[in-house]
């Protein structure tokens, strides 16, 4: 499967983006998709995911409560809302799949997951 991210873009503090993780090819239901960024000078952090099978959402302590991540088959397309947004939030984004994973915790999309995207930038600044 192909993933493409987008809807990365420059906006003021306390403003909103939606990230868009879209598939080509196997239809991403069938897939546990995971959001990661990676900030200038820092590690890349997991951030956000969602199972295939049971849709069970998990996220970051740095997001939670901010971002919400949903999926929509009908345009088999993941995407990661992003509220309240920070000049921290400033980073690269990127989203990663593998087939008929069920997560447990957000850390686990650290580990196997076979597809990535190109990432999408995003920029939090004044």
């Amino acid at each position: 499967v192909q993933l493409q991210a987008s809807g990365g873009g420059l906006v003021q503090p306390g403003g909103s983006l939606r990230l868009s993780c879209a598939a080509f090819g196997p239809t991403l239901h069938n897939y546990g998709v995971g959001w990661f960024r990676q900030a200038p000078g820092k590690e890349r952090e997991a951030i956000s995911c969602i199972s295939s099978s049971d849709g069970s959402t998990y996220y970051a302590d740095s997001v939670k409560g901010r971002f919400t991540i949903s999926r929509d088959n009908a345009k088999n397309t993941v995407y990661l809302q992003m509220n309240s947004l920070k000049p921290e939030d400033t980073a690269v984004y990127y989203c990663a799949a593998s087939p008929g994973i069920i997560f447990k915790d957000v850390a686990e999309i650290n580990y196997g997951m076979r597809y990535w995207g190109k990432e999408t930038l995003v920029t939090v600044s004044s």
